[in-house]
């Protein structure tokens, strides 16, 4: 019988389930935004995967058929204290590193390009139930001198930027950007 608050056993415990990977993570950098304009502190938004849409059921006003139309670069960008700023939010499911596959060669082209041109431009990381913020200058030097395929969870202690979880905004990710990038101004 099932009942009430009874606990449901998992009998297919091999089966991973990728449906919201990531939006935990990104739910707390769409809160943090919303008190930032609310605060007009920076005016950052979350950039929309551009699709194509093929076919549109009307009566019931919802997308059938629809294909992405280009490849997307970072999922944030916006302004902060007169800067162009793009980043990335991805987590790792790996305890002891972040699988480099997780970021693609158009989004690593896209950072190179951005940061010529003078971009506050990073990742924020989760991993272990830890958030990093991780310089795009840093994940390209790490990339160019490295054969491996992954970045340590070590590296992330030693040489990132933790962000501490507060209670407004509960990622407050721009605290650390204004140390690691506007410190002294």
């Amino acid at each position: 019988m099932n009942y009430p608050f009874a606990k449901k056993e998992n009998y297919n415990k091999n089966v991973v389930d990728y449906r919201n990977r990531g939006m935990d993570l990104e739910s707390l950098i769409n809160s943090a935004n919303e008190y930032y304009l609310e605060m007009d502190r920076a005016v950052i938004y979350k950039k929309p995967t551009p699709i194509g849409i093929l076919h549109v059921d009307y009566k019931l006003n919802r997308i059938k058929d629809a294909y992405f139309k280009d490849k997307s670069t970072f999922d944030y960008n916006g302004i902060y204290r007169g800067k162009y700023i793009d980043f990335e939010a991805k987590e790792s499911h790996v305890k002891t590193s972040f699988p480099l596959g997780n970021i693609h060669e158009h989004q690593i082209m896209h950072l190179r390009r951005i940061l010529k041109h003078g971009a506050v431009s990073f990742l924020i990381v989760s991993i272990n139930s830890e958030y990093y913020l991780l310089k795009g200058e840093d994940l390209l030097n790490f990339i160019d001198n490295n054969s491996r395929k992954s970045i340590p969870y070590s590296y992330f202690k030693n040489c990132c930027y933790r962000i501490e979880e507060k209670l407004r905004p509960t990622l407050d990710y721009l605290s650390i950007v204004d140390e690691v990038y506007f410190k002294g101004e």
